[in-house]
């Protein structure tokens, strides 16, 4: 055999010895041990645990009551009694009116009524002493009864001239002066109870058989960084035919005032709260409209079909198909084929000894 001949065998054989050695790198480099045998494969067990349903949306924050204060009659403002934000309780006097027109008014009502009193008290003894007919009683009374309305009605006109907060809440800005005229309609300032705050927001029609009064509700304020709870109070009677969703109120206890009306909230609702079993998303081998896992039992590999509910990052609610406890592959499944044995890990472990 010549020497050409001889290179030729050796190359060949070289190259054979390489493709031989490249095949096991890559057998080894798969996860199967050194020297043949299973593979392995990353596992995790069917977890049973509460499985919480949630929609996701945006709220305007809003007042539990809200007024526009304004003037019952045309006056002219005598004093001013509050400050702009000032936090005030029901019935505290806000601002004064001019009033004093008003006052000799009651002053001389008043007196009209007790001269009046006076007058049924002296026809009331003539009568007894038969020396004026008992008519003239019923006339004295008459008098009475219009002489008490007109006290009424001055005193009603007096009190016009006091404008108080209708319930405790924090003022918003003053909007008049002193000696400044006002007149029915004309803004004085706002008040906002925001002891409790509203939160509307809305939820697509699919939700609504879910939705129930005393929901949770978790909300975030991009102002804040604490969260807050809030419970579903109400639900609107009608749905926006055209986005298909439905107003929902939750009510959100406020005791710092740190949220206020107008505000733009992100919130998380719980439309259902209950016990199931859950798996991690990427066990699942879906083929055609089916799913499936690989499930290891008894060091062997079982493919079972099963039946999924809803998703939450990177889980999944199995519904049918599958028991607490058992151990699905999660990683390496597209190596092996149900019948296979396998050895399993609960995580993929890489260090410089195990790649040398």
């Amino acid at each position: 055999m010549n020497k050409s001949a001889i290179t030729m065998v050796v190359l060949a054989a070289a190259i054979v010895a390489g493709i031989y050695y490249k095949e096991q790198g890559v057998s080894a480099s798969a996860g199967g041990p050194r020297g043949g045998g299973d593979i392995t494969v990353i596992v995790a067990p069917v977890e049973q645990r509460q499985w919480q349903q949630a929609v996701e949306a945006l709220g305007t924050v809003r007042a539990q009551e809200s007024v526009e204060l304004t003037a019952k009659v045309t006056e002219r403002v005598e004093q001013i009694h509050f400050d702009d934000g000032d936090k005030v309780e029901q019935s505290q006097l806000l601002v004064t009116l001019n009033h004093a027109e008003q006052d000799a008014k009651l002053t001389a009502a008043k007196a009209n009524l007790v001269e009046q009193q006076r007058e049924y008290q002296r026809i009331e003894g003539l009568v007894k002493n038969k020396t004026v007919a008992s008519n003239q009683l019923d006339k004295i009374r008459t008098a009475i009864d219009v002489a008490q309305a007109v006290v009424a009605q001055t005193e009603a006109e007096v009190d016009a001239r006091y404008i108080r907060a209708p319930f405790s809440g924090v003022l918003g800005f003053r909007e008049i002066s002193p000696g400044a005229l006002v007149s029915p309609g004309t803004q004085i300032t706002t008040l906002d109870d925001i002891s409790v705050v509203n939160l509307d927001f809305t939820v697509p029609e699919r939700f609504l058989s879910q939705l129930t009064n005393g929901s949770q509700v978790q909300a975030q304020a991009a102002a804040f960084s604490q969260p807050f709870s809030g419970t579903v109070t109400s639900i609107d009677s009608r749905i926006d035919p055209t986005t298909r969703a439905v107003v929902v109120r939750a009510q959100i206890a406020n005791p710092d005032l740190l949220l206020r009306p107008g505000m733009l909230m992100t919130l998380r609702l719980v439309v259902d709260d209950r016990l199931s079993q859950i798996i991690p998303e990427e066990a699942i081998i879906p083929r055609q409209n089916r799913q499936y896992v690989f499930v290891v039992s008894d060091g062997k590999v079982v493919e079972k079909q099963i039946e999924l509910g809803t998703r939450q990052r990177g889980w999944v609610e199995v519904t049918n198909g599958l028991e607490a406890g058992e151990q699905v592959i999660t990683r390496g499944a597209q190596r092996v084929r149900p019948g296979q044995s396998v050895n399993t890990s609960s995580s993929e472990r890489f260090s410089y000894q195990e790649a040398s």
